[in-house]
């Protein structure tokens, strides 16, 4: 408050208190009557129209506001009521002074200081007649704030029946303030039920250039800012606003997309840009309104009607009271010539001015037989009431905290005598009991204040239907506030009748985005204006209107559509596939040609052939082999624990078994080349028992590191994804990579011995000469080896495993081949050279079709691996080898 005004206030206190007198005395027309308590009331009885200048005493430039009228009247009802109830306050009579506002804070002020002088009404002996104990004030906030500010000083308590802006709960600023009608702060949260409930997400707002305007559309904001809603504009408006000003928010309104407009003004304020609306037919909006203006009669006309059909808005609950039409009706002007007001009324209601003595008029006279009895007009209506409730609830809360302070006991309770004189009541009492004021009415509502002088929130919520060629307002839901903060939203959907139609409209900046897409913010626009972006692959959006899209689990991909994760295809070598189905074939041919060399070695281990190429490790070479070749069926199929760990130990127990067997062949090779060299005994100290003694060793060895590898780190099955996103790679993890390696090398190292010893004895002067073809093997096994590792390594997925297999299967028939093949050939096809002549002869003609065997397995096998210089290198150095 400024100081200057604090001091005049101080000042007029002194006065008042001391000489009942008040310096500039405003003159203020008053509906008066004296008690024993005297009671305020500011009402706008008048309201001042946009063009009008002038001050409040010229009604001539007014308008008469018949539903303020009516508050004022019942005041006047309640207070008579209470002088007649037995019960409440008894035998102390309620007086009233009630002043215009004009709907202006200005004005207001103006009333409440002449609330606080003495009225000039009074007749009566006393030198300082009763002051004003509470007020009833006012319509508007912004009037409120200005009487609050204004009266609070002096903890002159003040109910307000329609002021709802948030910032009078403010006990600190206003701490005797209180009001029947809730705050905006709930009117905010209903607005935005609403908004939620009907999914608009663009809208704009009108405010009034005052503290309801403003304050209403600041607690709008910070609520729906919560549910994402944005506000694409916030027009001000005022009565007194240039034209120009107007039309600028009709401007704006046409050009924005919004198709929802909240408009938070009062009636007065609202009513000059309601009628530019309709004159530039702006039309298809859907408006919703504050509880200031959705029921007032003035715009509530089928003219209005055609921009502002189907609003919806929220006003504090109806009420009916019977009792009070026959008050209505019994006013007249004739019963109290004096009494403010009336004769405006009068007027307005009949279409004649009253003939009264110190009058004279050239209006047209009444006959002064006219009655109100009969009259259909809307005021008279008290069916469904609302703010008038909210005057009544007022006054009768003001009388039961009188109630309590004068009997110390609450209205009902039987009280022996006063305990408080009438002349000590002081307004700070007053506004004590009135924060304990806890009772129910005849209406059987709860009346009683919070601890910011608010009631219980419980709105209506009105739609605006036309019926029979009138603006109805149809109550169709209902909102309710809880203690604990909760609210509930009731509303009748199907009922309510859209500017749009049947169809509830929608009012969005950026259509909801579909599923599969995301919100991408557009630079520089709110946050509902938006583009919609396709989700990446992996990431889903199943719901509309995401603001981010989802990643899928790691073994799940996106759809197509990117709105549903679905499992990802899982890959492994499988038996039923071609590829599956041929390295079968091939390995399970392997196995049998092994069985059947086999057979054959052991039905013609007598012939001379068979004798020279060691029977015993033959048989336990083709035995090798023929596990060799079962090893890869345990590479297809899917991967599991037990063969994971099978896959890897056996493949490398059975080759080393093989190598080592080889090499046994071959130590004996050459261990008999060194017998026929006079005085050698080596011979003779390698014999079947030593070679199975490097047999078992050799195997042994691997068996060792096997053994460890699946102690310490054993292989299992894994899955993998770095090969492709939409699908996962099951195969066996090696567990350790430096046993896998381990195993590999020792087979490698026996290979490479066995390759140096049979290349040395590769000239010896034997027809059959099984170095020669041990040599051959060998070069077979380490090229399919040596290209198996960058093959290996650049394989995706099962294709891995494909060629771990082929590797398997290429070295186990380049062995086969080579070391078996010439054997058999001369078993079958030439039993004649199975002679010990001819074995022990001169080498008169070479095995051209292992030969021609041998080159084919190199060329598949160097044409599969992954590097083409360790292929060509491999065959010119087979061909030097040849030659």
């Amino acid at each position: 408050m400024p100081r200057a005004t604090l001091v005049f206030l101080c000042v007029l206190h002194l006065n008042t208190v001391s000489g009942c007198e008040l310096f500039g005395r405003f003159d203020m027309p008053s509906l008066f009557h004296h008690g024993d308590i005297m009671i305020g009331g500011i009402f706008p009885v008048f309201n001042k129209e946009q063009q009008q200048q002038q001050f409040c005493n010229f009604i001539n430039f007014f308008r008469f506001d018949l539903r303020a009228f009516r508050w004022t009247q019942v005041m006047i009802f309640a207070i008579e009521e209470i002088n007649k109830d037995p019960a409440l306050l008894p035998n102390i009579s309620l007086g009233y002074r009630i002043l215009n506002s004009c709907a202006s804070p200005t004005n207001a002020l103006r009333a409440a200081l002449t609330l606080a002088s003495r009225p000039e009404e009074t007749e009566f002996n006393s030198s300082c007649p009763p002051t004003i104990s509470a007020v009833i004030a006012a319509s508007g906030s912004s009037q409120s704030l200005a009487v609050a500010g204004t009266l609070g000083p002096f903890q002159v308590p003040i109910v307000s029946y329609f002021s709802t802006c948030a910032c009078l709960s403010d006990r600190a600023k206003y701490p005797t303030f209180f009001r029947t009608i809730p705050s905006d702060y709930f009117q905010a949260k209903a607005l935005a039920a609403l908004v939620k409930h009907f999914g608009w997400q663009w809208i704009g707002a009108i405010q009034s250039d005052n503290d309801y305007g403003r304050n209403g559309i600041l607690s709008f904001t910070e609520e729906v800012k919560k549910l994402g809603v944005c506000i694409a504009f916030v027009g001000t408006i005022l009565r007194t606003y240039s034209m120009d000003k107007i039309l600028d928010v009709v401007e704006m309104i046409r050009r924005s997309t919004v198709k929802v407009i909240l408009a938070f003004v009062p009636e007065g304020d609202f009513y000059p840009l309601m009628k530019e609306v309709v004159k530039q037919n702006i039309t298809g909006i859907q408006w919703i309104a504050s509880e200031a203006w959705i029921t007032a009669a003035r715009p509530s006309t089928p003219e209005i009607y055609q921009a502002f059909g189907g609003a919806l808005g929220f006003v504090v609950q109806k009420m009916a009271m019977p009792k009070l039409k026959p008050f209505l009706t019994n006013i007249n002007p004739y019963t109290d010539p004096s009494a403010a007001f009336v004769k405006d009324f009068w007027e307005i209601m009949v279409g004649c001015r009253p003939v009264l003595p110190e009058e004279h008029r050239m209006d047209k006279i009444c006959t002064g037989n006219e009655t109100l009895l009969n009259s259909q007009h809307a005021f008279f209506d008290v069916t469904q009431l609302r703010v008038t409730y909210n005057v009544y609830k007022a006054v009768y809360a003001i009388a039961h905290a009188l109630h309590q302070l004068i009997f110390c006991k609450p209205a009902g309770q039987k009280p022996v005598r006063p305990c408080l004189n009438v002349s000590e009541i002081q307004p700070k009492e007053v506004t004590d009991h009135l924060q304990r004021v806890n009772f129910r009415n005849e209406f059987g509502d709860d009346v009683f204040f919070d601890e910011n002088g608010d009631p219980p929130a419980s709105y209506d919520i009105i739609n605006w239907q036309l019926r029979n060629g009138q603006v109805q307002h149809v109550t169709l839901g209902h909102f309710a506030s809880a203690a604990n903060g909760d609210f509930r939203l009731n509303i009748q959907e199907e009922k309510i009748v859209w500017r749009t139609g049947k169809r509830v409209p929608t009012s969005v900046c950026s259509n909801v985005c579909p599923v599969g897409t995301r919100k991408a913010q557009i630079k520089g626009k709110p946050t509902c204006c938006f583009d919609c972006i396709p989700c990446a692959d992996g990431t889903i959006a199943n719901s509309t209107g995401a603001a981010d899209c989802t990643p899928c689990p790691q073994e799940y991909w996106s759809n197509e559509r990117k709105d549903e994760c679905i499992p990802k295809t899982t890959e492994f070598l499988r038996y039923h596939e071609p590829m599956g189905i041929a390295l079968t074939v091939v390995s399970l041919l392997g196995a049998s040609l092994s069985l059947v060399t086999m057979m054959v070695f052991i039905h013609y281990r007598e012939t001379p052939v068979i004798k020279a190429s060691n029977s015993e490790l033959s048989c336990f070479l083709l035995f090798s082999l023929f596990l060799c070749f079962l090893c890869p069926l345990t590479f297809m199929g899917r991967p599991t624990v037990w063969t994971c760990m099978l896959r890897h130990t056996a493949f490398g127990v059975t080759f080393a078994l093989c190598i080592s067997c080889v090499l046994g062949k071959t130590i004996v090779v050459v261990t008999a080349f060194k017998a026929t060299i006079p005085g050698n005994k080596v011979a003779g100290k390698f014999g079947p028992a030593q070679q199975r003694i490097i047999v078992c060793s050799c195997t042994m060895i691997q068996i060792l590191i096997c053994v460890l590898w699946l102690k310490f780190k054993p292989p299992f099955p894994d899955m993998v994804f770095r090969y492709s996103n939409k699908k996962i790679v099951l195969e066996c993890n090696t567990g350790s990579e430096a046993a896998f390696y381990a195993v590999l090398g020792y087979i490698g190292i026996l290979a490479i011995v066995c390759l140096v010893l049979a290349f040395l004895a590769r000239k010896l002067p034997d027809n059959f000469n099984e170095a020669k073809f041990i040599t051959f093997s060998m070069l077979i096994f380490c090229a399919v080896w040596i290209t198996f590792i960058p093959a290996y390594i650049s394989s995706p997925g099962k294709f891995t495993v494909a060629v771990e297999i082929f590797a398997i299967l290429s070295s186990a028939f380049g062995l086969l081949s080579s070391i078996f093949a010439p054997k058999c050939y001369i078993i079958l096809v030439k039993p004649e050279k199975n002679t010990k002549k001819h074995v022990m002869g001169i080498n008169d003609s070479n095995p051209t079709i292992i030969i021609i065997i041998i080159i084919i397995i190199i060329i598949i096998m160097s044409s599969s691996s992954s590097s083409s210089s360790s292929s060509s290198s491999i065959i010119t150095n087979f061909r030097s080898i040849l030659t």
